[in-house]
C-alpha cells in the first residue's frame, strides 16, 4: 500500500526509515518532511493542520494508511477526519488525544480511576492557583493546561518562582494552552519514558527508553523537548514494567473505553519512579522525540503490522521483536536552543559520520538546498548508534558527533550517563 507519514522532525525520520523497510509499503510519502527524510520518502509540501489538503492528497495518491507523527493534528482531529473519509490511520481521535491536549483532563481521569500521579489542583484564574501553591509549599510544579511544545512546564524551587510562573501562564505567553493552569506536587525519583501501542482495548508494551530533558550536561539548565535518549532503560526492570502496565496503562485504556472515547495509537507515559512505585507525570498521545529514534533502531520486526493492528483492533495478535542490543541518540541543537537560535547554518561531515558502523543519523530540523544540508530548527540532528551495551552505543554516537562539522550547533556530552554508571556497577 501507499503510506503517508505526517510530520517533519527526527521522530518522523525514524518512523519513515523503519516504514520504508516494510514489504507492505509500495510508496512512502512524508508531509512536509525534511532534508533527511527526503532520502527515504517523497516529501510533500502539505501543512499537517490543513486537513482538506491532506485528504485531497490521500485521494490523489491512493494512500492506504496514514501515520500521524506530531500532537497538534491529533488534538485538532485529523484522525477523526480520516476515519470519516474511510482512510485508515495510526493515532487517536481528538477526544482520546485529550490525554495530551489537556493536562487537567488527564489529572482528572487519574483521580477518577485511581491511577497513581502527583497531587494537584486545576485552576482557571491566578489567585486560586497561587493560594493552592502556598498551601502545598515549594518545590512545586506549574503547568499550562494545553499544548505548549514542551515549554509549558515550570519546576519552581521557591513560592516566588511558582507565583511568577502562574502569572506568566495566565498572561497569555502560551496562548490558548494557558487558559487553565495545573499546579501539582513535586515528585522525587528518576524519570523514564514508557510506550504502549493501544487498539482501544488491548495495550502492548514496547521496549523501554529514557530521555534527557535538561539542555546542559549534568541535567542542568531549562527543560527542552529532549536532548538525547537510550534504550533499553535498565531502571525499568521487568517487574516495574508489569506494574506500569497494570497500575497505569491498562487502567487508562479501560477508562477511555468506558467513557466511549477508546484510545488507539501509541500511549507515551512520562513516569516518575518514586519510592512508592511508578507514578504518571503526564501522557503524550504520540511517539516520543527523541525516544522513537532509539526504539526504531532496536525494533527487529516490521513496524507496519503493529501500526495496522492498532487501527484494526487486533493488537492481541501482534508481538514485535527487539534486537538484543542497546541504542543511544544524541540530539545536536542550534546554538541558543531552547531560546532564540540562528537558522540556515550549514552542516558538514554527515556522510563520514553515518559511515561509521552501527550509526544512523536522523534529521530533526534540516532542509536540503543545492546539495547542502542547512539547519532550520532548534533540535536539528539525532546522531544514533547501537552497541552491545549502552556504554558502547554511547561511545559510537559521540565518535560520530565528532565527525560532524557544524559550528552553529551543540550537544550534551553525557547522554546515557545513568545507564552507563549502572552497567559499570554490575560489570
Amino acid at each position: 500500500m501507499n503510506v503517508l507519514v505526517i510530520g517533519s522532525g527526527g521522530r518522523e525520520h525514524a518512523l519513515c526509515w523503519k516504514i520504508a523497510a516494510s514489504p507492505l509499503v509500495a510508496k512512502l510519502f512524508c508531509a512536509p518532511g525534511n532534508g533527511g527524510i527526503a532520502e527515504v520518502a517523497e516529501c510533500v509540501s502539505l501543512k499537517p493542520l490543513d486537513f482538506d489538503a491532506v485528504i485531497k492528497f490521500c485521494r490523489d495518491s491512493n494512500i492506504g494508511f496514514v501515520v500521524v507523527g506530531p500532537e497538534d493534528p491529533l488534538v485538532a482531529g485529523l484522525v477523526d477526519r480520516l476515519d470519516a473519509e474511510g482512510i485508515k490511520s495510526f493515532g487517536p481521535s481528538a477526544a482520546a488525544a485529550q490525554l495530551e491536549g489537556s493536562k487537567g483532563f488527564t489529572k482528572d481521569l487519574c483521580a477518577e480511576f485511581n491511577i497513581p500521579t502527583a497531587a494537584y489542583g486545576r485552576f482557571a484564574e491566578a489567585a486560586a492557583a497561587k493560594l493552592f501553591a502556598r498551601n502545598m509549599g515549594a518545590p512545586i510544579v506549574v503547568k499550562a493546561d494545553g499544548l505548549a511544545a514542551g515549554k509549558g512546564v515550570i519546576i519552581a524551587t521557591t513560592l516566588e518562582e511558582a507565583e511568577a510562573a502562574i502569572a506568566e501562564i495566565f498572561s497569555g505567553r502560551f496562548g490558548k494552552a494557558g487558559a487553565e493552569v495545573v499546579v501539582e506536587e513535586f515528585m522525587e525519583g528518576e524519570e523514564a519514558s514508557f510506550f504502549a501501542l493501544c487498539d482501544g482495548t488491548t495495550a502492548l508494551a514496547l521496549a523501554t527508553a529514557q530521555d534527557h530533558k535538561r539542555v546542559f550536561d549534568g541535567d542542568e539548565g531549562p527543560n527542552t523537548g529532549g536532548m538525547g535518549a537510550y534504550s533499553p532503560a535498565p531502571v525499568l526492570t521487568p517487574a516495574l514494567v508489569q506494574r506500569v502496565m497494570s497500575e497505569i496503562i491498562e487502567p487508562t485504556v479501560a477508562a477511555m473505553k468506558s467513557r466511549g472515547t477508546p484510545f488507539k495509537g501509541v500511549l507515551f507515559a512520562g513516569l516518575m519512579l518514586t519510592k512508592d512505585g511508578p507514578k504518571l507525570i503526564e501522557y503524550n498521545a504520540r511517539f516520543g522525540d527523541p525516544e522513537t529514534q532509539v526504539l526504531m533502531t532496536r525494533l527487529d520486526s516490521d513496524i507496519m503490522p503493529a501500526l495496522i493492528a492498532a487501527h484494526e483492533g487486533t493488537l492481541d495478535k501482534v508481538s514485535p521483536r527487539w534486537k538484543d542490543e542497546a541504542a543511544l541518540t544524541v540530539v545536536m541543537a542550534a546554538n541558543g536552543y531552547p531560546g532564540d537560535y540562528a537558522k540556515d547554518t550549514e552542516i558538514g561531515g554527515l556522510e563520514a559520520a553515518r559511515a561509521l558502523p552501527g550509526v544512523q543519523i536522523f534529521h530533526a530540523g534540516t532542509r536540503a538546498e543545492g546539495g547542502r544540508i542547512l539547519a532550520n530548527g532548534g533540535r536539528v540532528l539525532n546522531v544514533t548508534a547501537t552497541g552491545k551495551s549502552v556504554g558502547e552505543a554511547q561511545a559510537r554516537a559521540y565518535k560520530a558527533v565528532a565527525l560532524i562539522d557544524w559550528p552553529g550547533g551543540f550537544c550534551r556530552k553525557d547522554i546515557g550517563w545513568r545507564a552507563v554508571a549502572r552497567e559499570k556497577q554490575t560489570a
